[in-house]
């Protein structure tokens, strides 16, 4: 029989924790991190937007797990080299690609902070959540909701949309679907949205239990708005075949093109038909803070949940989705839960309800409100505003540009900060993804390539709030010099654009 004391061990493991053994050390390292990174965004603008990430990089990342440590300093180093030069490159201005908000060092700051506060943000009594509920009641100043509207930090705009349609789900079929699910109802929901929404409402739909296929999407007109007489027509239909219309998603800034919904309109629709208004506001809500934009988002103040991202327009590093909701008391419904191992408290570090679990799906969340909070307060409404109204101006720059270049030739109307245009060619279709992918490549300047009417298009997305003119004089200047070179290479070698790296 092993007679062995059990607290023989204690001894040796006594005192060992996880904080460094010299924090003299630890902070002159700390410096020179600081420092690289600070230099790093300072620097930016001598640096590629992008570039391909070569072999030996990628072998880096093939290793076992390591069972010992290693020196902060080397592995600092090893960031350094092999991970700080191949990113999305989005802090740069010439990155044009997808809706990717550039960042502040201001914000990167107080995600340090954050990381070393270390707050848990699902619930109980403390300040970091106050700033959470500070910025709740900002933004239904900001987007005129009523007192009584809720107010979460997401991941993103793909998962505020899913709260929007939840809640709505939850509200027209009664909250007794969230045991019994949506098979336990007699009804067939249908919802609506344009041919130009986000895919992640077709997703959300499908995570709901709807399904995809009872979300119809709706024509769009000449500006890539979502057809009013289109709308009610799908809705009437609906009715006479015995659905029950629940859900209608107006969308604020399409992400192929930046087209607004009539969101006004929209709103009367659904206040007529009782159906849920949700707007998808990810990047275009934060329109509101420009004066010269904020009337173009006439109605959503109208909508029953909105979702926004702070990481795009408002510069807020990755990431700060959000979403709002016209009545909390709805919001908590679909979401609340109360195990006794989350009781809540009159009194104490339990105290403090409701708690930000109880809004959505998330009981760990981190505290992404502080580097909003940060950017909010140290930049303020009025220089985000302007930065907002900046990228729109930059745009409509790249639009007379395209219209004075012969070669280039505009592809859907410039509605806010996105401008799809494509080089003229007799095969467009293939030359145009080519120009992409060699502007991308050429560290200069990286827009994405979309299709918009059935045609491949180059798409600029100008969200940095370092981009200026010279980047938008060298993205036209370059599509003309790679879309000359394609064609003479096509010409000398009659091999196909499509076959030669198009689509």
């Amino acid at each position: 029989m092993n007679h062995e004391d059990p607290n023989a061990e204690w001894p040796r493991v006594e005192g060992r924790t996880l904080d460094p053994a010299d924090w003299p050390e630890l902070r002159a390292q700390a410096h020179r991190m600081l420092d690289d990174i600070l230099g790093y965004i300072e620097t930016i603008r001598e640096r590629p937007v992008w570039q391909p990430i070569p072999d030996e990089a990628r072998r880096r990342f093939d290793g076992d797990l390591p069972e010992a440590g290693s020196d902060l300093a080397a592995v600092h180093d090893e960031f350094m080299r092999f991970i700080l030069p191949y990113g999305t490159g989005n802090v740069h201005p010439g990155f044009m690609g997808w809706v990717h908000g550039g960042g502040t060092p201001v914000g990167m700051l107080a995600e340090m902070l954050a990381a070393g506060l270390n707050a848990n943000l699902g619930g109980r009594d403390h300040v970091p959540i106050e700033v959470e509920r500070q910025i709740v009641r900002w933004m239904r100043r900001i987007f005129g909701f009523p007192e009584g509207a809720s107010g979460l930090f997401v991941t993103g705009t793909s998962m505020a949309n899913l709260i929007g349609v939840l809640i709505a789900r939850d509200a027209a079929l009664g909250f007794e679907t969230r045991s019994a699910g949506v098979a336990g109802s007699s009804k067939r929901l249908a919802a609506y949205a344009s041919e130009a929404a986000h895919s992640s409402i077709g997703k959300a739909m499908d995570i709901a239990g709807v399904g995809r296929d009872a979300l119809r999407r709706i024509a769009v007109d000449g500006r890539h708005r979502m057809e009013l007489g289109a709308l009610e027509t799908a809705i009437q239909a609906d009715r006479r075949a015995g659905l029950t219309p629940f859900l209608a998603v107006g969308t604020a800034g399409t992400v192929d093109t930046g087209a607004i919904d009539q969101l006004d309109a929209v709103a009367g629709i659904c206040r007529r038909e009782r159906l849920w208004f949700h707007v998808d506001g990810a990047f275009g809500a934060l329109a509101i803070l420009a004066p010269d934009l904020a009337p173009r988002l006439k109605g959503i103040e109208r909508a029953d949940s909105l979702a926004f991202d702070f990481h795009k327009w408002g510069q807020t590093p990755y990431d700060a989705g959000f979403v709002l909701v016209r009545d909390g008391v709805l919001h908590r419904n679909t979401f609340a839960e109360s195990p006794p191992y989350l009781k809540k408290e009159p009194r104490g570090l339990a105290g403090g309800s409701f708690w930000p679990c109880d809004y959505g799906p998330d009981l760990s969340r981190g505290f992404r409100a502080l580097k909003t909070w940060f950017t909010l307060k140290v930049h303020g409404t009025a220089a985000l505003g302007a930065a907002i109204s900046r990228t729109c101006a930059l745009a409509r720059y790249l639009e007379s540009r395209i219209a004075e270049t012969p070669e280039l030739e505009l592809l859907a109307p410039v509605e806010l900060n996105i401008v799809c245009f494509g080089y003229r060619a007799a095969d467009a279709q293939g030359i145009n993804p080519r120009i992409v992918v060699g502007l991308q490549e050429s560290g200069v300047v990286a827009p994405s390539g979309t299709i918009v009417g059935g045609r491949t298009a180059i798409r600029a997305a100008i969200v940095n709030h370092r981009t200026g003119r010279g980047e938008i004089d060298a993205l036209v200047e370059k599509t003309v010099a790679l879309g000359r070179a394609i064609e003479a290479q096509a010409a000398a070698t009659g091999a196909p654009l499509r076959q030669a790296g198009g689509e």
